[in-house]
């Protein structure tokens, strides 16, 4: 006697993605009374979870509110360090920026949070939370788009289960299978430069200022950490990541310190270096039949200005909110073309800014035309004697300059 199939489990949003952005979006949709699905990989406290490894990330005042409003800001607040200033500045020119917090009449600009504290403050969230099914460790086989509701083959723990839901996000990162199954391309550009993320501790404290230097060989960025140590992400040609991997530890600071300088002092120590390739991807469009499409999965950054998961963060604040808005109207169907229209249009804008304005200063500060350089020089002289500027970046960085989530501005879904 054959078994019978098994039955199909039905959900109002599939989320697949669990890591920073997926969790969050998790987390704020939680409280709304709807059927949520979370489907991730990889578990959260393993050591090859890519999204809460050893790696920090900085937060914009928007995304502390975001976290600080779906109550999760207290746990990971208490792991994070202030930017009270930012430095930037170009090798071997006289011209250079700072930004200061209490003049932007602020706390902080940013804060630097490690990503395991992240990851320890909205799992436990998510497996408590009743409307939240977890599906982890969990792959998504076939996708089947309906009419009425996306079919997912759910495979976990060896046996394939089957869902549906009116509404799928992808969440999956760069490399998204939903994004690929929903037919919507990315157009990418490979920077052909790596990113070689450390700590290291200087022999001064870092007063809280977070540095951006441009060198000739790629950005260098120091952010602070407790203990007056830094993170540092070091930009380098892809063809030297292989070399400076192997380098012994003095090998490599007496490179930083040259790119960087002596503004810290001597570099004295370094930890663990991991590498990772850049470049730019970008979704065509942010949603199509009923997915939508969030984070790494719609763009993935460039570092070089810490604003791909505060992008990230306000795409899951947004959806979140839509969705909201129609929980116990008439037309509730959280995967209806309205809403994800709705989605494209507020999302347009801040998503176009952000890529703009990233891309832009890789290009820029990559020429090694020397009328470029001096206009740059010039730039950065006149950007630091200009407040209204300086009003303009934090905006842009805290995602001010269009219509801002409830979230982050601190007011709860519901």
């Amino acid at each position: 006697m054959s078994e019978a199939p098994a039955a199909t489990q039905s959900f109002d949003v599939a989320i697949v993605g669990g890591g920073m952005v997926g969790a969050t979006l998790s987390v704020a949709l939680a409280p709304l009374g709807l059927r949520i699905a979370l489907i991730e990989a990889i578990p959260q406290t393993s050591a090859a979870q890519p999204s809460f490894d050893e790696r920090t990330t900085a937060l914009s005042n928007g995304s502390r509110r975001i976290l600080e409003t779906l109550g999760v800001w207290r746990q990971v607040g208490a792991f994070a360090t202030p930017i009270r200033k930012i430095h930037v500045s170009d090798q071997g020119r006289f011209g250079f920026a700072r930004i200061d917090a209490a003049e932007q009449g602020l706390a902080a600009m940013g804060y630097v949070v490690p990503n395991r504290a992240l990851g320890n403050a909205l799992w436990p969230r998510l497996q408590q939370s009743a409307g939240v099914r977890v599906f982890c460790p969990a792959e998504v086989g076939e996708i089947t788009a309906g009419e009425a509701a996306v079919a997912l083959a759910v495979v976990q723990g060896g046996a394939q289960l089957k869902i549906d839901a009116k509404l799928v996000v992808a969440a999956d990162g760069v490399q998204s299978v939903v994004r690929s199954a929903f037919g919507v391309e990315v157009q990418l550009r490979d920077y052909e430069q790596t990113a070689i993320v450390t700590t290291v501790l200087p022999q001064r404290f870092h007063d809280h200022v977070a540095y951006e230097r441009f060198t000739p060989g790629g950005p260098l960025a120091l952010l602070p950490l407790e203990n007056g140590r830094c993170a540092l992400v070091l930009t380098l040609a892809a063809a030297m990541t292989e070399a400076a991997m192997a380098w012994p530890d003095q090998e490599f600071l007496a490179e930083v310190q040259r790119r960087f300088g002596f503004r810290l002092g001597r570099f004295l120590k370094v930890g663990r270096r991991v590498a990772y390739p850049l470049s730019l991807s970008r979704a065509t469009r942010t949603s199509s039949g009923r997915c939508v499409i969030i984070g790494n999965a719609a763009q993935g950054l460039h570092p070089v200005a810490g604003m791909g998961f505060n992008l990230g963060l306000r795409d899951a604040a947004s959806l979140a909110e839509l969705v909201a808005e129609r929980v116990g109207q008439a037309d509730s169907d959280p995967g209806s073309a309205a809403l994800l229209a709705a989605y494209d249009a507020w999302r347009s804008a801040d998503r176009s800014g952000v890529i703009a304005f990233t891309d832009g200063l890789v290009r820029l500060f990559a020429s090694p035309l020397g009328g470029v350089r001096r206009l740059r020089n010039l730039g950065l002289l006149a950007f630091d004697l200009l407040p209204p500027a300086k009003a303009a970046l934090s905006r842009l960085s805290s995602g001010a300059m269009g219509r801002v989530p409830k979230l982050a501005r601190g007011v709860p879904l519901r």
